[in-house]
């Protein structure tokens, strides 16, 4: 058994941390770290969890040495904590924005503010297994991408590993509240995102850096809001290199994703799911990614489906600490979804 902490163990990826460590058969959760609920039982903040644990949060300070770190507070928070964090855990996986970047330029142009710790950024493992499996068998520091990014990233990327699309790509992103999370302001209150498909990044969203670096293309992204409450589905318009058609680009999935045990290719020709669509994601670690292709204009279309709490984040991270430690990849991740939901 390994000692884990999740630090903002409050918010929405907190407690999704909580629930799949608490119920992982190698971790032993000794610590739920926030700053507004001291004191106070987690299962209060986290009703799912009532008979799963009796934790109480705690301050940062109660926290004693561990084997591995979860953030999970805002952005900006974890640039200012994580040396406190390298110094009281052997692992320190940050869920945040704060080092999704290796380059301070491009982070201060996305993120509006400078870095506190621009000499880590480096430092940190991108935590998509699917690209840095590898490098993610030795590393002590890994970021967690963004959960429109993984999404965005894993569509397109079996094409641009066989370099048979164009180097430039617009990808458009939907997604529910809780991405917003826990302490989100007026914009998500129920009578304000009720029925509502609000574009609230038309350009420049920080995701699109994220799929620029990990997949070395020009990419622009465009986000929305949708009413759904978890989910997140990606949707990114492409050009084919000439002579690529409809058969090539379903091999590159195939041959890309066939043993990855969290990544399906959903393209079918006829059915109600025949696309990837989140609602059947809610709870699993799985990205679905599928295709469409207009071969005489040279078109390709991609669409990806993710629980951005857990693919997209929370499940993510597992899924690396699983990896670190030596243990079957879908440890404690094996949930494989709702239908109906």
């Amino acid at each position: 058994m390994i000692r884990v902490a999740v630090v903002g163990a409050a918010g929405y990826i907190g407690g999704e941390l909580l629930r799949l460590l608490i119920g992982h058969p190698e971790v032993d959760v000794v610590a739920a770290v926030s700053s507004r609920f001291p004191g106070k039982r987690v299962d209060g903040v986290h009703p799912n969890l009532r008979s799963a644990t009796d934790l109480l949060f705690c301050t940062a300070d109660d926290v004693e040495d561990c084997d591995a770190v979860f953030l999970a507070t805002p952005h900006r928070a974890a640039m200012t904590q994580v040396e406190h964090w390298i110094g009281r855990a052997k692992q320190v996986i940050d869920l945040t924005g704060d080092f999704r970047l290796d380059d301070t330029e491009v982070f201060e142009r996305y993120y509006g503010t400078e870095h506190a710790a621009p000499h880590l950024l480096g430092d940190f493992v991108p935590g998509i297994p699917e690209l840095y499996r590898e490098s993610l068998r030795t590393a002590d520091l890994v970021s967690v991408p963004g959960c429109m990014a993984v999404a965005g990233v894993l569509a397109l990327y079996p094409l641009v590993a066989r370099d048979l699309v164009e180097p430039e790509a617009q990808f458009d992103a939907r997604t529910g509240s809780s991405g917003s999370g826990a302490t989100a302001g007026e914009a998500n209150l129920h009578a304000e995102r009720s029925g509502a498909m609000r574009v609230f990044a038309p350009t420049g969203h920080r995701h699109e850096a994220e799929i620029s670096r990990h997949l070395g293309i020009r990419a622009a992204m465009t986000a929305t809001g949708v009413e759904a409450v978890r989910g997140v589905q990606t949707i990114c318009h492409a050009r084919l290199r000439p002579g690529v058609d409809k058969s090539a680009v379903r091999r590159a999935y195939r041959e890309q994703y066939r043993d990855e045990p969290f990544v399906r290719v959903v393209a079918h020709q006829r059915g109600t799911f025949r696309y990837p669509e989140p609602k059947i994601l809610l709870g699993s670690n799985f990205c679905d990614v599928g295709f469409a292709v207009d071969e005489e204009a040279g078109r390709l279309v991609t669409i990806a489906a993710l629980d951005n709490l857990m693919k997209g984040g929370a499940g993510n991270a597992v899924q690396f600490l699983n990896i670190r430690m030596g243990w079957p990849e879908n440890l404690g991740l094996s949930f494989p979804g709702l239908h109906p939901v």
